[in-house]
């Protein structure tokens, strides 16, 4: 398909086609790590809490469902249409990283927002109806995958325009994590961080593979055959 570039080269070649994702997204990290340095934990939880409105209440929890792993598995699916490559592309990025980020969370078995201020409970704006989770807080698995997709649907489109929406939607999943009380800034940053970092040496290694980039997988199935 012509939406999508072609086989890649190794990790030079993957940096070229994600640069414009990766280098603002550095930028941004490099603020979040001096944020973190000059302030708490506690700090920039109830600095993020204490801005809410009722359109916010509404949106977000929306958004984050695009972090949300049943909607890269209906998204790979809908790519199976036109193209198998990105679809395996996006769905495996999807497995290994987020399957990662649920060792690291069983791993360091953090406690979530909700059980960290149990005394500080009625300090805390929730969002009226949404079930607020209380263990494995890190890192922030919605985040994982929303900057995976991210770095994965920049790596395909020729059109790397799109690369600076698919950085927004990114964040503002890392974003409603914090906003929900799902997660904290730690998370959200560490999320983004393994997210995109097994996607980069995923991809790096797997588009590789001559498999993949047969004329076979660069199709969907609603390509038509070319007859010779």
């Amino acid at each position: 398909m012509h939406y999508f570039v072609p086989m890649n080269a190794g990790a030079k070649d993957v940096f070229k086609k994600t640069k414009y994702f990766l280098i603002p997204y550095l930028i941004i990290l490099l603020a979040c790590i001096i944020i973190k340095l000059l302030y708490t934990r506690s700090e920039i939880y109830f600095a993020v809490n204490s801005f809410y409105t009722d359109f916010l209440d509404l949106t977000e929890p929306y958004i984050t469902y695009i972090g949300d792993g049943i909607t890269i598995a209906i998204i790979s699916a809908l790519l199976l249409l036109v193209n198998f490559r990105a679809s395996f592309l996006l769905i495996t990025s999807y497995a290994l990283s987020s399957l990662i980020a649920q060792v690291l969370k069983r791993g360091f078995d953090m406690p979530r927002p909700r059980l960290y201020f149990k005394d500080q409970l009625d300090k805390i704006h929730f969002v009226k109806g949404l079930y607020i989770l209380a263990l494995h807080s890190f890192p922030s698995g919605h985040t994982v995958t929303a900057f995976s997709a991210g770095v994965v649907a920049t790596y395909l489109v020729k059109n790397k325009a799109w690369s600076s929406f698919f950085l927004f939607l990114a964040l503002m999943v890392g974003y409603s994590r914090m906003y929900l009380s799902q997660h904290f800034f730690e998370d959200v940053l560490a999320g983004s961080v393994i997210g995109i970092l097994i996607t980069f040496i995923w991809i790096t290694y797997i588009d590789q593979k001559k498999f993949i980039n047969s004329p076979g997988w660069n199709r969907g199935l609603l390509s038509k055959k070319h007859v010779n």
